[in-house]
């Protein structure tokens, strides 16, 4: 954009050529009219449009998990979109413009707190899970609560505890809705501490069929 300082012509309004002339509080600007943006939809193109709504997808129903975990990367963007520019980069297969979410990969909670260590999850009760992980704390850790996030992927739907077991206790079980069932679940863990300021990097605890 040019201003307009009104020579041998004096300032004008509406389009000659490429350019613009208008006025915005008493000052006369010209500006040049944007080009033509082609939009074609080319193989690259679609593969990051199917990939950024695949990302989007699975991600909404974690959101209110993801406002825990990636609170301390959420500096002048929210942890919504922290999560999905982290996730969209390593947690996305694509294949033949195939693309799928690479569950192992996801991280639901990223942040400065000592990890998990050994996570397993299993499915021995009807609608129930059981979180099982290593005791690694140490004086400052030994109260974290345990951070879980469960993905159905058939309803689209997660079912997230943020105040679990503590890290010393090595163990948490987790009700999940009767309608589960026969469904392959995917889990997360991480800790928080007490106050839940700071958290730890998600680990994959694998997936489980639900009984």
């Amino acid at each position: 954009m040019a201003l307009s300082l009104q020579g041998a012509y004096g300032a004008y309004s509406g389009k000659i050529g490429n350019t613009i002339g208008a006025s915005w509080k008493g000052i006369s600007y010209i500006r040049i009219k944007p080009a033509h943006v082609a939009n074609p939809r080319t193989a690259a193109q679609m593969t990051q449009r199917n990939k950024f709504k695949l990302m989007l997808n699975f991600l909404r129903p974690l959101k209110p998990a993801l406002k825990l975990g990636f609170k301390e990367f959420a500096v002048r963007k929210s942890a919504f979109n922290c999560a999905m520019s982290y996730n969209l980069q390593n947690a996305v297969d694509t294949d033949n413009l195939t693309s799928v979410v690479n569950y192992s990969n996801v991280l639901v909670s990223r942040g400065s707190r000592k990890g998990v260590f050994n996570a397993d999850v299993s499915s021995l009760e009807p609608a129930k899970l059981l979180f099982t992980w290593d005791d690694n704390s140490d004086n400052v850790t030994a109260h974290d609560q345990a951070f879980i996030v469960v993905y159905n992927p058939s309803e689209n739907e997660a079912i997230i505890e943020t105040s679990g077991g503590k890290r010393i206790d090595m163990v948490q079980t987790v009700t999940v809705p009767a309608y589960f069932s026969g469904d392959v679940v995917h889990t997360w863990i991480a800790f928080a501490s007490p106050d839940g300021r700071l958290v730890s990097d998600s680990r994959y605890a694998g997936e489980v069929n639900v009984f």
